[in-house]
């Protein structure tokens, strides 16, 4: 593998692509999460969430009737306003189909 060494204020730091950091750590091994998906979420251009949900074709309704919670309380969690309670989060990993700790 080749990656590039870039200096950072003096530091030293070696760019890896995100697949080769996902081999390397591990994360996303047990996700049934397609490479793209895992990339966004560990890229954190959006909330895991709305990036599943989106991946899963839901709307925000979709998901806060399949969770049982409100959509004005997802779009909390959702845009960082909230950090949603652990009830919640179990509610809206189960009805993504994915475990809670791909949300985090």
């Amino acid at each position: 593998m080749k990656y590039d060494l870039l200096h950072i204020q003096g530091k030293p730091y070696v760019l890896v692509p995100l697949h080769d950091y996902r081999d390397l750590t591990g994360s996303g091994q047990d996700s049934e999460l397609p490479d793209d998906v895992l990339d966004q979420i560990s890229a954190r251009q959006s909330h895991p969430i709305k990036i599943i949900r989106k991946f899963r074709q839901m709307t925000q309704s979709d998901l806060a009737e399949k969770s049982g919670i409100s959509r004005p309380y997802l779009t909390e969690i959702e845009t960082g306003k909230k950090d949603g309670s652990l009830r919640a989060m179990k509610a809206i990993a189960g009805a993504l189909g994915v475990n809670v700790g791909d949300l985090t």
